[in-house]
């Protein structure tokens, strides 16, 4: 029964997604109802040509670069969190967003790679810069994944490369408005090719960290259980870590920097559906990640119509105080635990 129960719950999460995408199709400076909005997608109503193109060639696009930037940074940070058995673990808070957006503004601003790579280069160095994050956190760490090292090792890391983003930012007047929308996080003018460029990462991805579901259920139970039951736990700690800074790495390259999504999620999943067994909790946090990210780009521009805000905006605002009160629990029980 509870296995049938966690699976219903995916069904409400897909029909929540569904729903939630229909609305953000039709709000926008130009209003268009949901009836019209199917209809038109599915040929089933004529539309004049205006119309038209602001369903196919506008909203839709960036409502699906949305849904999938925020599945996959739900599923990194449902990944890093169970890796490092961390509820603050997050490829924002631990500096690998900024790592990440650090790679893409040097391929920006350098044009390193242009001739060779073939429109690659900003992908490639996002996740260059992604790994490089990664490595820092967990030097600093010096395997010591504690909430507090971890936490210091994270300030650290984006203090680090947001120095970096300042110095490029004063040395590249002419790229200045390309590197704002890393540091601010948008889905503004993006369109089909981005959204073919995300969708096999997305989903590859996805189901290689599924397919690590066993092995992240057994890490549940510690490292020397997890040695015990035939689990090679460093490589299989690098491998899962290695494609979740992947998936970050593309979606940061398309989005920018969005925060706090890959905290926040991964907790309201598990609460939710009462479970941390990573068969569910990774296809649900990316299908809750999607929901968030499609909602709060709707909000983005309808609150402050006809003026758009980043959507990195509205995801602080929800998640700044999910964290102070993650941060806040999880000191007091390492404060009861050290009394």
């Amino acid at each position: 029964m509870k296995r049938i129960g966690d699976m219903w719950w995916g069904v409400f999460f897909f029909l929540t997604l569904f729903l939630t995408m229909s609305i953000a199709l039709s709000v926008g400076s130009t209003s268009i109802s949901v009836q019209e909005v199917w209809g038109t997608l599915f040929g089933l109503v004529k539309t004049d040509p205006a119309t038209s193109a602001i369903i196919w060639k506008i909203r839709f696009p960036r409502v699906c670069v949305a849904a999938l930037v925020g599945g996959s940074l739900a599923l990194a940070g449902a990944i890093y969190q169970s890796l490092l058995r961390n509820p603050l673990a997050d490829p924002y808070i631990l500096g690998i967003s900024s790592g990440s957006a650090v790679g893409a503004v040097i391929a920006i601003t350098s044009g390193w790679g242009v001739l060779l790579l073939q429109g690659w280069q900003i992908p490639i160095f996002s996740f260059l810069g992604a790994v490089l994050a990664l490595a820092c956190v967990l030097l600093l760490t010096r395997s010591r994944l504690q909430v507090q090292s971890l936490l210091l090792s994270g300030v650290v890391v984006n203090a680090f490369f947001a120095a970096i983003l300042t110095f490029l930012l004063s040395m590249s007047q002419t790229e200045l408005a390309r590197i704002q929308f890393w540091l601010m996080g948008s889905f503004t003018l993006r369109d089909w090719d981005h959204v073919l460029f995300l969708l096999p990462v997305s989903f590859v991805g996805g189901f290689l960290l599924w397919l690590g579901s066993r092995e992240l259920n057994i890490f549940l139970l510690g490292t020397l259980p997890a040695t015990h039951l035939g689990v090679s736990v460093y490589r299989t700690r690098i491998i899962l870590l290695v494609i979740a800074s992947l998936i970050t790495s593309i979606a940061v390259s398309v989005s920018g920097m969005i925060g706090f999504v890959g905290l926040v999620i991964p907790h309201f999943v598990r609460i939710l559906i009462k479970t941390s067994d990573h068969r569910y909790l990774i296809p649900y946090s990316f299908l809750v990640g999607a929901i968030f990210l499609v909602g709060s780009d709707a909000l983005t521009r309808v609150l402050f119509e006809p003026r758009e805000i980043p959507v990195g905006v509205i995801t602080a605002c929800f998640g700044a105080p999910v964290f102070a009160i993650l941060l806040h629990k999880t000191t007091q029980k390492m404060t009861g635990e050290s009394s």
